[in-house]
C-alpha cells in the first residue's frame, strides 16, 4: 500500500511541522550524564514542560533508593535524578506503555559536549541518538495520535527515567508498576543506521563480591592472615571458567590490597554476567551462590555477594512477534523496510518483557556510535520514526489490541 493512500496520512504529514530537531538539539546541549544531578534536573524540567502539551497528568517522581558497594566495602545509597511520568486516559480499555531515558553516559566533565554537523543530514553530539532524539520521536508520535480520530480509543503511560544507562536501579520498580495491564510497550532506544531494530536481547547481572579476611605481617606471621586479595583472584578465575556460549562472564575489577608487608584483609571483585536465556541466568546464579560458599571455605574468610540480575533476558515470544509484525506492516505502508535482529545489549525493554508485556525497544531515531564521542543522529529519521510510531499506536487503537 502506498503511503498516500493511508487514511491516517493527513495526520501523519503533520509530523513535518513538529519541532522534532530543534527540541532534540536543545535537550542534547544540556549535559545529563547519570551522575550530573543538576543537568538531569534541568532536562527533566524541560521534558515536563514539553510533555505537558499532552492531555492528562505530567509529573516528576522521586527515584527509589539505590545501593552501591564502595571500594572500602561499605554499602552506601546513591542519589539519582527524578523520573518523568505522564498518564493519559488511564480508564481506557486499551493501554500502552512508552519509555525512554533522559540520562547519557557522558559525565559533566566529559570532553564530548558539542553538537556539530558531520555531513548534510548527520549530526554528531552527546545523547542525540541515545536518546534525546528518541524522546522527541516519542512525544511527536503522541502529538500526532492526539490529533487523530483514534485518540479516544487508547490510553497510555509515559515513563522517562534518569538512570537507564546504569541499569535503572532507581526506576525498575516504576517500570514494573507501569507495565501491569498494558497491551504493548514501545521504548525509544535508537535503531541501527539502516533502520534495523533490536529483537531478542540477552540479560545482564552486575555483582560486587566482598571478601573479608584477616591482616597479618607478611614476614613475621603471614600464615596467621587470611588473604582477601588471593581469594578474590581465585573467585575471578573460577567465575571466568563458567564463560561459554550463551553465558558471558566478565570479572572486571578487583578493589583492595595494601602495602607489600601486610596480608590484605579486604578486597572486592566486580563481575558482570550476560546470560542469553533465563536458563543461563539461573545456572549463573546457582554457580555464583555455590562459589561464594566454596571460596569462603577454601580461604577461611568471609564472602558476601551484593547485586543481582537487573536486566533479565528478553526472548521474542508470540505476542512480541505480533508487535514486531505490526511495526513491520506499518513500516511497509510508509515505504520503510523494517527488520530486526538479536543483540547482546540490554535496556529497559528487558525489564518490560520480564513483566510479560510485548515490547519493541528500538523505536527511536536512526543513528550510531552511541556511548562514544562519535555518536551521530540521521536527522531525516526524526520525521520517519515519528510517523512509524504514530501509525503503530493508531493501529493498536483501531484494532483494540494487537
Amino acid at each position: 500500500m502506498k503511503a498516500e493512500s493511508l487514511p491516517e496520512q493527513p495526520t501523519l504529514e503533520e509530523a513535518i511541522a513538529l519541532p522534532l530537531l530543534p527540541r532534540t538539539i536543545a535537550w542534547a546541549k544540556i549535559n545529563s550524564g547519570t551522575t550530573n544531578l543538576d543537568g538531569l534536573q534541568t532536562v527533566a524540567a524541560l521534558l515536563a514542560d514539553s510533555f505537558s502539551v499532552l492531555p492528562g497528568e505530567t509529573r516528576l517522581v522521586d527515584p527509589a533508593p539505590v545501593e552501591a558497594v564502595r571500594a572500602d566495602g561499605t554499602v552506601d545509597q546513591i542519589q539519582r535524578g527524578q523520573h518523568l511520568m505522564v498518564s493519559v486516559r488511564p480508564e481506557a480499555a486499551v493501554r500502552i506503555l512508552l519509555t525512554g531515558h533522559m540520562d547519557t553516559v557522558f559525565p559533566a566533565d566529559h570532553a564530548f559536549q558539542q553538537i556539530t554537523e558531520v555531513e548534510d543530514g548527520v549530526l554528531n553530539g552527546p545523547g542525540l541518538a541515545d536518546m534525546k532524539g528518541g524522546i522527541s520521536v516519542m512525544l511527536g508520535a503522541l502529538q500526532l495520535l492526539e490529533q487523530s480520530e483514534y485518540a479516544s480509543r487508547i490510553g497510555y503511560d509515559v515513563m522517562i527515567n534518569s538512570d537507564e544507562e546504569v541499569g535503572s536501579g532507581s526506576s525498575a520498580s516504576l517500570i514494573e508498576q507501569l507495565a501491569k495491564g498494558k497491551t504493548a510497550a514501545l521504548t525509544y532506544e535508537p535503531a541501527l543506521p539502516d533502520g534495523t531494530l533490536a529483537g531478542e536481547r540477552g540479560g545482564s547481572g552486575n555483582f560486587s563480591i566482598i571478601f573479608s579476611g584477616k591482616s597479618a605481617h607478611a614476614g613475621r606471621n603471614p600464615d596467621e592472615g587470611r588473604n582477601a586479595l588471593v581469594a578474590a583472584a581465585d573467585m575471578a578465575l573460577r567465575l571466568k571458567a563458567l564463560h561459554r556460549e550463551g553465558l558471558s562472564v566478565n570479572p572486571a575489577k578487583i578493589d583492595g590490597g595494601g602495602p607489600n608487608n601486610a596480608v590484605p584483609d579486604h578486597a572486592i571483585l566486580r563481575v558482570n554476567f550476560r546470560p542469553k536465556a533465563l536458563a543461563d541466568q539461573a545456572e549463573a546464579q546457582s554457580a555464583l551462590d555455590r562459589l561464594v560458599t566454596d571460596i569462603a571455605k577454601a580461604h577461611d574468610l568471609g564472602v558476601h555477594c551484593h547485586g543481582g540480575f537487573g536486566r533479565p533476558p528478553k526472548p521474542i515470544d508470540p505476542q512480541a512477534e505480533k508487535l514486531f509484525g505490526l511495526v513491520k506492516q506499518c513500516g511497509a505502508e510508509l515505504g520503510l523496510d523494517i527488520n530486526w535482529r538479536g543483540t547482546g545489549g540490554v535496556c529497559d525493554g528487558n525489564n518490560i518483557a520480564a513483566c510479560g508485556i510485548p515490547v519493541v525497544d528500538t523505536m527511536g531515531v536512526r543513528g550510531g556510535a552511541i556511548h562514544s564521542s562519535d555518536e551521530f543522529l540521521i536527522t531525516e529519521s526524526l520525521v520517519e520514526r515519528t510517523q512509524l510510531s504514530a501509525l503503530t499506536i493508531m493501529r493498536i487503537a483501531k484494532k483494540g489490541g494487537l
